[in-house]
């Protein structure tokens, strides 16, 4: 068999760009796509704030203009390898010189010169390197199906490729004014005027799903979810009927990046073999906090956004029942202002068995991994989320609301008993995280044995990228055989 070639765009990866899960999962899954059969590289925009030590080892390849729309734009190819992986970056300073890397005035033509730039980089690299699959992600990246279709259908370069478009997070589309479809996206008069028109305005994530041949979401539950009214951001009909062509496929971790055994982070190292090493870091996270250090108080964290989809309301509501209960929470992220400060504020009049870090310290964070005994997750929404796979893998229980990737990655005590990796909850709202609350309480102060089996199973879960990556590759065999 010939080798599969897959470019995997997006507008972020992780180490040289990244805002959020997005960027942790195109750092991550080319690398573990490529093998014998498959060459997986990633192209990118050459944002500004890519740091020096990566931009300094860049070569230059060669520069070419991008028609879009009217305008004729610059574009600078420049190559990088890094862990194996070949990654491109295209440059234009006028597009991808910025303070930050989403968020501007004019993102529609960024991300519309961006996608159009791809297709015209594969002319210069096709010699070499002819992409099979163009793995688009998120809205950023959704013009390049439509392009592909639209503008480069009937060249011999263009017509056998695949497209697979993945859906991180539905809540952001690109939506904008239509005449952006003509004057910015140069598709006026295309069918693609009419395909991506969403009550009256364009939806640039809309052409994605309706163009690319395979739509994936990053969890299977989420994948069903976003099908219905509740989850489906104003599409859900659109979802039920591409449903054919719709899978749900969960994201891993790097596993030896979050690995307990050799992390040099937290105060003691330790595996599923010494699991009572683990008590050294809660002791070392309660002292580095400032709460009462005591191994029998069973200590709850949450790293998180703080903000209504990750559950920080319901926290804040439950505050004052937590401080009636034998138990600390620690909490660590930043986010929306009434979140913050009603969290910090209790833990400013609570400081022995509450501690608040209004901060993103990814050290500080492994510490949480590793010292906590439970792990919350109470997401109204949660594609799929990362947090609760890196708790398993420190030994930490989660403690998620049954949504997306958490559904899919979590058993809880409720429904599995002792070989539960967790504890889990149904409905949104305060009584629901409550009562799972108290059933890990119990559990704790009730059934020690129990509680050692459940941590047990949590810490020898896999939630490495190997399984995701050998099922996007069945996924892109499906489409090329």
């Amino acid at each position: 068999m010939a080798k599969r070639n897959i470019l995997f765009a997006a507008f972020e990866a992780s180490p040289f760009i990244k805002t959020g899960g997005l960027g942790d999962v195109s750092g991550a899954l080319p690398g573990h796509l490529k093998n014998d059969d498959f060459d997986a590289r990633v192209i990118l925009p050459l944002i500004s704030s890519i740091p020096e030590e990566y931009k300094s080892r860049m070569k230059f390849v060669t520069s070419y203009e991008v028609p879009l729309g009217w305008r004729n734009q610059y574009c600078g190819l420049f190559t990088l390898m890094k862990g194996g992986v070949k990654y491109y970056f295209l440059d234009n300073e006028y597009y991808f010189k910025r303070s930050q890397v989403y968020g501007e005035y004019d993102d529609a033509e960024r991300v519309a010169f961006f996608s159009k730039a791809v297709l015209e980089t594969v002319k210069y690299i096709a010699k070499n390197y002819r992409p099979d699959i163009i793995h688009c992600n998120d809205w950023h990246t959704a013009l390049i199906p439509v392009y592909l279709k639209e503008l480069y259908g009937g060249d011999p370069l263009f017509d056998s490729i695949k497209t697979v478009f993945t859906i991180h997070n539905l809540k952001f589309q690109g939506m904008y004014s239509n005449y952006v479809t003509g004057d910015v996206c140069g598709l006026g008069g295309t069918p693609a005027e009419d395909q991506m028109n969403h009550f009256g305005a364009v939806n640039f994530l809309k052409g994605g799903v309706i163009y690319s041949d395979a739509v994936t979401t990053v969890s299977p539950t989420y994948a069903e979810e976003i099908c219905t009214a509740k989850y489906g951001e104003g599409l859900e009909g659109l979802f039920q009927e591409i449903h054919y062509k719709l899978s749900g496929l969960i994201n891993g971790i790097d596993r030896n990046n979050y690995n307990p055994e050799t992390d040099k982070a937290i105060a003691a190292n330790y595996n599923e073999k010494s699991l009572n090493k683990k008590i050294r870091n809660k002791l070392a996270l309660q002292r580095e906090l400032g709460l009462i250090e005591d191994p029998d108080i069973p200590l709850f964290a949450m790293v998180s956004r703080l903000t209504t989809q990750k559950g920080a309301n319901l926290i804040a509501e439950l505050l004052p029942e937590f401080r009636d209960r034998s138990m600390q929470l620690a909490v660590l992220g930043t986010g929306d202002y009434l979140y913050e400060h009603a969290i910090a504020d209790f833990a400013y009049h609570n400081q022995t068995r509450f501690a608040a870090r209004i901060a993103f310290d990814e050290k500080l964070s492994r510490r949480y991994y590793a010292g906590a005994d439970v792990f919350m997750m109470p997401s109204e929404f949660e594609p799929c989320g990362l947090a609760q796979m890196i708790s398993m893998r420190y030994g930490t229980l989660p403690l998620v609301r049954e949504t997306g990737g958490l559904k899919d990655t979590v058993r809880g005590y409720w429904d599995y008993g002792n070989t539960a990796n967790g504890f889990s909850f149904k409905d949104f709202d305060a009584n629901g995280l409550l009562n799972a609350v108290d059933l890990a309480l119990d559990l704790w102060s009730g059934q020690k044995d129990t509680w050692n089996e459940l941590q047990k199973n949590a810490i020898t879960m896999h939630f490495g990228w190997e399984e995701s990556a050998d099922k996007y590759r069945e996924l892109y065999d499906s489409l090329l055989n």
